[in-house]
């Protein structure tokens, strides 16, 4: 346990890219479309964190929320298609997600509302659809049921086991964890924007 924490937080997030080394957009097959759509969000250490700690929320109700994260979070790949990402902005774009590891630990600690989720995840969605522009339509597709796969099983799971985490964390496991959530947000932003 402790050494995957340890990996997660040496991880930088600039290097949450195609897994397996994929080439980026145009140069990918359907096949490895699918594969880097599941892949992308769990290895991207920024957005793996956020899918996680959508089980610290405590949402009420937690598994309708997975339907709208999951559409929000696909909707933002569909917009990065047709409004591509300028790559002046990409640093910027990329320190933005990981502020929303410091805006979920806040929701975590009930400072801020849950709502703010939804543009959080639709951020998310953004850059990880980013990642195949120029792709062909077939594997632009797969890349989009990857996501979709990756992204909605680990959102079940995660809204499952919501409420046993809340019970077994307990308030001040809570807010230690945001703490580090916060904590991670906070320093992934500094790796990216201070060089």
């Amino acid at each position: 346990m402790s050494l995957s924490l340890l990996s997660l937080i040496a991880a930088t997030p600039a290097l949450a890219h195609h897994p397996f080394g994929m080439p980026e957009g145009s140069g990918i097959t359907a096949w490895q479309g699918v594969i880097s759509g599941i892949g992308h969000p769990l290895l991207g250490p920024d957005h793996l964190l956020f899918l996680l700690a959508v089980a610290l929320v405590g949402l009420k109700q937690p598994r309708r929320w997975v339907l709208p994260l999951l559409a929000l979070g696909l909707g933002g790949s569909l917009v990065s298609q047709l409004v591509p990402l300028p790559s002046a902005l990409e640093t910027a774009a990329e320190a933005l997600v990981s502020l929303t590891l410091v805006l979920e630990g806040l929701v975590i600690l009930g400072r801020l509302p849950v709502w703010l989720l939804l543009p959080a995840i639709s951020l998310h969605g953004y850059l990880l659809g980013g990642a195949v522009i120029g792709a062909e339509p077939a594997p632009l597709l797969a890349y989009g049921l990857g996501l979709l796969i990756g992204q909605g099983l680990l959102l079940v799971v995660v809204t499952s086991a919501s409420t046993r985490l809340m019970k077994r964390f307990g308030s001040n496991g809570r807010q230690i964890l945001a703490g580090i959530w916060i904590g991670l947000g906070a320093a992934f932003t500094w790796s990216l924007l201070v060089p």
